[in-house]
């Protein structure tokens, strides 16, 4: 054989041997955690036709054959929590995985208050309050000093993917401990921390997350469908986006940034121009964050997934988020085929400076209450933070209230502790008598209070007058109300002026500082207005 036949011959067979090789996702690497006592899916890639066998070394094992494109996915039985445990993935090489825990595993995801870390948050800057300088550094002592290593997190790459679903993920399993903390998402860590103090068992966090982003990137394509304007919403940005690939030319956007330099090396008077981005990489596009990163994910086992997003949607599609919200969560359980797995999301913290006078519309406060009636929907819960946000930071400190009353609702439904209360009291229904407004309430706990809330301490019982309740008749015209506790679970409302009540609504701002209405086991009332409706944008 001539030796250019020879080299050819060996690169070609080196290239057959590559593609042999079985290799797991990602998610599957040494010290991952495994969602116990399940069928867990377990997948990958291999030659086709293929056999691969995945064996734990607890007893449990399941074959399968490589599909025409490679592909394989089987379901290990996972047994019950504990470890360190190996796993063994054998086709015509063998892949060993080490140091696996088995235990707890959620999904948390959202926008920058879930995706910034904890050396993000540990920084206090210029903008943050006195008073709020405390939870800095307390977040930044945590980070630095805990330990633990049952406690874990994997980090999903940023990947946009507007046209098709991504199969592979990048990314690494990591315990906690001083050198990996600073790269935790701070509320998924404090997420995992009371869980694993209660629950004492491993517990791992996937972190698939990206700031800024709106709801509905990470929406599956078919979400949209169902809804006349939300499809049309999709066809036109599809149809934009391809236009502007379409039109997208490397070159020419190169020789444009660099020309752009050039005139501002001259002067320096502006901000340095940036390159223009490929379209393809944007954030915001529908569908292509599910795509990018949730897609790539499933169906890995889960306990149930958190969020924490909603401030992108407060001047978009403001109005639609319930919608959209409520038809990605069922668009990530229907994915999944794992059943209406548990999905726990934090409202909106206070932000900016309160109101002086009851508004009619606000974007922020929309989007809170739209929160709220996304409860319909089963095996939902809510975080109400409107006591722990900072006027000027959309990024609280305070995530280790955050992590602890999304625990509370998984600890309470999902593990069975004895939770007293695991929500602040939320809105129920209303009864309209003469001049006056009967509130009544689910989640009052051992009953209604005033209280006041300071630092990470549990809220405190006062006897400050109600704050933040409005009132209107038929003429719109809002008034700060009169309110006060009637009865364990209800609260009347009124004011002088308004002689037939329409509306009553209670924290209706974006910062609706001074709202005390808390149960006694010291977690806050969400924002509610008694409309059946939600409140258009224009006054009716």
């Amino acid at each position: 054989m001539k030796p250019l036949h020879l080299l050819v011959t060996l690169i070609t067979t080196l290239s057959l041997t590559s593609l042999a090789d079985v290799r797991p996702a990602k998610l599957f690497s040494d010290h991952m955690v495994i969602q116990r006592e399940t069928q867990a899916p377990v997948w990958g890639w291999a030659d086709p036709g293929e056999t691969v066998t995945v064996t734990g070394d607890w007893g449990a094992s399941a074959t399968t054959t490589a599909d025409a494109v490679g592909k394989w996915k089987l379901k290990l039985q996972t047994p019950a929590a504990g470890g360190p445990h190996a796993i063994s993935i054998q086709g015509r090489n063998t892949v060993g995985i080490k140091n696996v825990l088995v235990g707890e595993v959620w999904l948390c995801s959202g926008q920058s208050n879930m995706d910034f870390s904890m050396k993000m948050l540990a920084k206090s800057s210029k903008r943050t309050e006195e008073r709020d300088k405390p939870l800095a550094d307390y977040l930044k002592k945590e980070m630095e000093t805990a330990q633990d290593d049952l406690l874990r997190q994997f980090t999903v790459q940023k990947r946009t993917s507007p046209f098709a679903a991504v199969a592979t993920v990048n990314g690494d399993w990591a315990a906690s401990a001083p050198e990996t903390n600073p790269e935790f998402s701070a509320t998924a860590y404090f997420f995992g921390r009371e869980l694993r103090q209660a629950l004492g068992v491993p517990v791992g966090l996937i972190e698939c997350a990206w700031g800024g982003t709106r709801v509905e990137p990470w929406m599956p394509a078919e979400a949209f469908e169902d809804d006349k304007t939300m499809a049309a919403y999709f066809e036109s940005n599809m149809s934009a986006l391809k236009g502007k690939v379409a039109a997208w030319d490397p070159a020419q956007v190169e020789a444009k940034h660099q020309a752009a330099l050039k005139r501002w090396q001259a002067t320096k008077k502006r901000r340095k121009p940036r390159k223009a981005a490929d379209p393809k990489s944007s954030s915001q596009v529908p569908a292509t964050l599910f795509n990018g990163m949730v897609s790539p994910v499933l169906p890995y086992a889960l306990k149930g997934a958190i969020w924490y997003q909603g401030e992108s949607n407060a001047g978009h599609n403001t109005e639609k988020y319930a919608r959209n919200f409520e038809a990605m969560i069922k668009g990530w359980r229907a994915r999944w085929g794992q059943g209406d797995f548990p999905f726990y999301f934090a409202q909106l913290a206070n932000f900016k400076a309160p109101p002086a006078e009851p508004v009619e519309h606000n974007g922020w406060a929309s989007v809170c209450d739209q929160q709220r009636r996304t409860l319909s929907l089963t095996n939902t819960g809510m975080a109400v933070l409107n006591d722990i946000g900072e006027p000027n930071d959309i990024h609280p400190h305070n995530k280790m209230d955050v992590g602890r009353r999304l625990a509370l609702w998984a600890l309470k439904n999902d593990y069975g502790l004895a939770i007293p209360a695991w929500s602040g009291p939320l809105y129920r229904s209303h009864e309209v008598t003469g001049n006056k407004v009967i509130i009544s309430f689910d989640h009052a706990g051992a009953g209604l209070m005033a209280g006041t809330k300071s630092g990470m301490d549990n809220a405190q019982q006062t006897e400050a007058p109600l704050k933040r309740f409005q009132i209107c008749g038929e003429d719109r015209e809002w008034h700060w109300a009169d309110a006060e506790i009637t009865g364990p679970d209800a609260i009347t409302v009124s004011h002088p002026d308004v002689r037939q009540p329409l509306v009553v609504r209670y924290a209706w701002a974006q910062n609706p500082e001074g709202a005390n209405l808390y149960n006694k086991e010291g977690l806050p009332a969400s924002i509610f207005t008694t409309e059946t409706e939600i409140p258009a944008r224009e006054p009716r």
